[in-house]
């Protein structure tokens, strides 16, 4: 079993930037792929971004261009560098790792006032 421990998060403006921090602990060696989803109130938890162990990396549509994933595999950590934040960039942002199973972070709230 792999525990993950998020931080960042917040309020922010419109346009504005905000950096997202997991780190994986326990069971994190059989760690294959690290990334984070996102889950608006009233709408169904969406992958954000995902950096699998090959270096491959997903990201959503619309995050392209303005959000970057990073990844630690040494120190077991995954990062969300957010910028040019919108307002439907607002949700609990949960970091996941995906090894024998896949485990998910308590989530971190980002909220961007428009």
């Amino acid at each position: 079993q792999v525990q993950l421990v998020e931080s960042g998060g917040g309020l922010v403006q419109a346009g504005g930037s905000l950096r997202l921090s997991c780190a994986a602990s326990g069971s994190a060696f059989s760690i294959s792929a690290m990334g984070w989803y996102r889950q608006a109130p009233g709408k169904q938890r969406e992958l954000v971004a995902l950096f699998a162990r090959s270096g491959s990396i997903t990201y959503a549509d619309s995050v392209k261009g303005r959000f970057t994933i990073s990844r630690d595999n040494a120190k077991n950590t995954v990062s969300l560098q957010m910028n040019s934040l919108k307002f439907e960039d607002t949700a609990v942002y949960y970091c996941y790792a995906l090894s024998t199973r896949g485990d998910w972070g308590q989530g971190t709230q980002v909220i961007v006032s428009s």
